[in-house]
């Protein structure tokens, strides 16, 4: 599979998927959450810190398990999120399956892809978080606030600061 990632510039493109079934016709839009965030740190340090599952879990205040290979299980919040890395380009990209345990059964999993990319000195993470159901949509644009961006700014400043 080739890859490419403008470095600072990711673009989603939104599309309709529509086909026919007898007289009648269906469109289908996809979900799409599109987040950003500037951090304190490299990027290339943001994108080992989400992949290392004892860093990620001090950021969370929540065991983590992941990997950095293609196939890697993701569990956290103490199965409350799961999933499995998809893809990795190193340092810049990372696509992973991703279901809460809001999803229903017959929910299929969502992707979501994390870029991250310089801003001046510091680092900037773009996120795209395809096919979330509708029904836990607000959820999780919220949660990506509250359980990562915050959490993530505090480690780093702490961190910082030496505490």
């Amino acid at each position: 599979m080739s890859h490419c990632l403008a470095e600072g510039d990711m673009s989603v493109m939104l599309y309709a998927i529509q086909y026919s079934k007898g007289a009648s016709e269906v469109s289908i839009m996809r979900s799409v959450i599109q987040q950003s965030v500037v951090l304190s740190a490299k990027p290339e340090a943001l994108y080992r810190m989400y992949l290392d599952p004892a860093v990620h879990g001090a950021i969370t205040g929540a065991e983590v398990a992941i990997g950095s290979e293609r196939g890697a299980e993701f569990k956290a919040f103490e199965g409350m999120l799961t999933g499995a890395i998809l893809e990795v380009i190193e340092p810049r990209l990372i696509v992973q399956s991703w279901r809460s345990a809001h999803f229903t059964d017959d929910d299929p999993d969502s992707t979501l892809i994390l870029a991250f990319s310089p801003e001046g000195a510091e680092g900037r993470i773009d996120l795209v978080h395809l096919d979330v159901p509708e029904h836990d949509y607000q959820p999780v644009v919220e949660g990506w606030e509250k359980f990562y961006w915050t959490p993530w700014r505090t480690y780093l400043e702490e961190r910082a600061s030496g505490d």
